[in-house]
């Protein structure tokens, strides 16, 4: 049996971006003036990125904003699809990169813990024998039975972290959001992800900073403008 979680070949994203999109009146005046014609750039977010990581293996995606760190992050969940290239992934996968995905506003905080976890594969058999160590996790008591949409955005991360970290994933992406919630949460936060870790799953963390990346992380991997440009052990 393959030790493979995650592989990504020559991994490609380009995105089309239209300048001077404008009304009638502005492609009128484009015919006279090139100034006000519209202008397509294209744009490569992520550029022939290759990598493998092995089941309980961790990796820290380092690099400046807009190096492409997100956009890698959002190819391997499949919310983007690669322009060239390929990424294959074994197990589930659970993706912190905009926590709360998927909740529904009118529904309350428990009806979206049932909502996200049959995004990630789960049966309402299974959310259910997780719920009370979701809503204990969580910290959010009573509140569960409120409307999210009268959440706070710090009550809004704790739900979304508190149901992505317990549909049991062999691989968490986190897209720099460790960093939820009052210092205590955050902790926890901290905690449960080591002891997934030591559990044997795979962990991507998107990170600014390198020192972050070897709290959690055995090798790095350094991006800037799309393109691998270091990578290594810490």
């Amino acid at each position: 049996m393959s030790n493979i979680a995650i592989k990504a070949e020559g991994l490609s994203k380009q995105f089309i971006l239209r300048h001077n999109r404008g009304g009638l009146k502005q492609k009128i005046l484009g015919l006279f003036d090139s100034q006000y014609r519209e202008r397509v750039e294209r744009f490569m977010a992520v550029n022939e990125v290759s990598f493998t990581l092995n089941k309980g293996e961790s990796l820290a995606l380092i690099g400046h904003n807009g190096s492409g760190k997100s956009t890698l992050l959002q190819l391997i969940s499949g919310i983007l699809v690669p322009t060239s290239g390929s990424v294959s992934t074994v197990g589930r996968v659970a993706p912190l990169i905009e926590l709360g995905v998927g909740f529904h506003h009118e529904l309350t905080g428990e009806e979206n813990i049932y909502l996200n976890a049959s995004l990630f594969g789960l049966s309402n058999k299974e959310t259910r024998a997780r719920f009370n160590e979701i809503v204990d996790f969580s910290g959010l008591g009573n509140f569960i039975d409120t409307p999210v949409k009268n959440y706070s955005s710090g009550m809004y991360m704790r739900l979304g972290f508190s149901v992505a970290v317990h549909v049991e994933p062999q691989t968490l992406l986190a897209d720099e959001v460790l960093a939820v919630g009052d210092e205590d949460f955050k902790q926890k936060c901290h905690q449960r992800i080591r002891d997934m870790q030591d559990d044997g799953m795979a962990l991507i963390l998107v990170t600014h900073a390198a020192e972050q990346g070897k709290q959690f992380c055995q090798r790095y991997l350094t991006l800037e403008h799309g393109r691998v440009i270091d990578q290594g052990f810490f």
